[in-house]
């Protein structure tokens, strides 16, 4: 198979429903800003630590289930589809992770160690592909499970990043006003 099609040379793509739509379609940005968050968590793996290395993989292969999700604008059942499931694995992994964690008691600055930092910044962007999610769903319909996803999962990466500066012992900073 090749990489290169020559189809989206005058700027439009392929849904998986074979509908062609522009390549700055609402759709489009949803899905292509989820497949930047996949590859920044692809940078931050390994971490040193095998029981986040495995979360940060299922989160990867989840984001390509709402990549499929968002790309099909008319999905039927046993199409790849976000599920409440999927939210609650990460609620389950957030909980986990906080009981090794101090509680919260302000915000933190975004930083740390280089796994840390790289896990905040994927964060942030998690935060975009949600706002750009919900801005698709003024649009037209998508499954809401997808930005109930995309909100957990950047408390899931707020949660990891916090729990790998801990982990590589760099403590958190709060700001100052």
């Amino acid at each position: 198979m090749k990489v290169y099609t020559g189809r989206g040379d005058e700027g439009l793509t392929d849904l998986r429903d074979m509908t062609r739509v522009s390549k700055t379609s609402h759709r489009i940005e949803a899905y292509g800003t989820v497949d930047e968050v996949n590859a920044l968590i692809g940078t931050i793996r390994p971490t040193g630590y095998d029981d986040v290395d495995e979360r940060l993989e299922a989160m990867q292969n989840h984001l390509h289930v709402v990549q499929a999700d968002l790309a099909n604008p008319n999905p039927e059942d046993d199409d790849p589809q976000i599920r409440a499931e999927h939210v609650e694995s990460l609620e389950s992994w957030i909980d986990e992770a906080d009981e090794e964690l101090d509680p919260l008691r302000s915000f933190i600055l975004p930083g740390g160690s280089e796994s840390g930092a790289k896990i905040h910044h994927a964060r942030a962007v998690s935060r975009r592909a949600e706002r750009r999610v919900v801005a698709l769903a003024g649009e037209e319909p998508i499954n809401e499970q997808v930005v109930a996803y995309l909100n957990r999962l950047s408390d899931a990466l707020f949660t990891y990043a916090r729990l790998v500066n801990k982990r590589d012992g760099v403590p958190e900073s709060a700001p100052t006003y």
